[in-house]
């Protein structure tokens, strides 16, 4: 199943729950929200409070991708906040299983995230526990950033290593996802599609979302 995962990086944060309301109108399932930290990532974005202020005005799965440091120390606050997804980077954890079990224990989906130079086998250990496993194709941090092409072979291996384990971990991608890259990341085996640019960089969200879920169904048709 394909989805599409608006990410408010790029929206237009004095029109946010309109423009979020738009995206969802147009097939957004998801609303991805980037939490950077200065730290970890080169850039500082939102918080708990925007979180709380979002779930006020969507009823579809709030997905918290923290680009932080020391993510237990804010896990129970971004649940409570209203989060119902929350991923770390295996980069930024320490003792990577009790992370994502802290995300457990507080009711949300747990999910692990990769750098781009970040090998994949890395996950190895932990394919049992996550809910989800989101592959940067971009260096995290800014929005509008190209397509990093060698991330594909990343979901292709977790597609394979799913099958192969009797596994139900769904992958995401988050990066340069656009109409004309779309097709690749979906063949190549992901189903949860975080655009940001694409969707609010420009012109009408909503006629942005159709066009986009649109490219990535059928995409799924050209599956070898």
């Amino acid at each position: 199943m394909i989805e599409l995962a608006p990410s408010i990086l790029s929206a237009d944060f004095a029109r946010l729950a309109e423009q979020i309301r738009a995206a969802v109108a147009g097939g957004g399932s998801v609303i991805h929200v980037d939490i950077m930290d200065g730290h970890f990532v080169p850039n500082i974005t939102v918080g708990p409070p925007v979180v709380r202020s979002l779930r006020k005005v969507t009823e579809v799965p709030l997905d918290c991708h923290l680009m932080i440091e020391n993510p237990d120390q804010y896990i129970p606050e971004f649940a409570d906040a209203g989060a119902d997804w929350i991923s770390v980077h295996q980069e930024a954890c320490v003792h990577l299983d009790r992370t994502l079990n802290l995300i457990k224990e507080h009711d949300c989906r747990a999910g692990v995230v990769i750098n781009p130079a970040t090998p994949v086998d890395s996950l190895s250990e932990v394919l049992d526990i996550v809910d989800y496993i989101l592959v940067m194709s971009v260096n995290p941090g800014f929005g509008a950033q190209k397509f990093i092409p060698n991330s594909l072979h990343k979901m292709r291996r977790l597609a394979e290593w799913r099958a192969k384990r009797g596994l139900s971990y769904r992958i995401e991608v988050d990066g340069g996802i656009s109409p004309e890259t779309v097709g690749d990341v979906v063949r190549a085996g992901a189903e949860i599609l975080v655009a940001g640019n694409a969707v609010f960089g420009h012109g009408d969200p909503k006629t942005n979302a159709e066009k986009l879920l649109k490219a990535g169904l059928e995409a799924t048709l050209q599956k070898v």
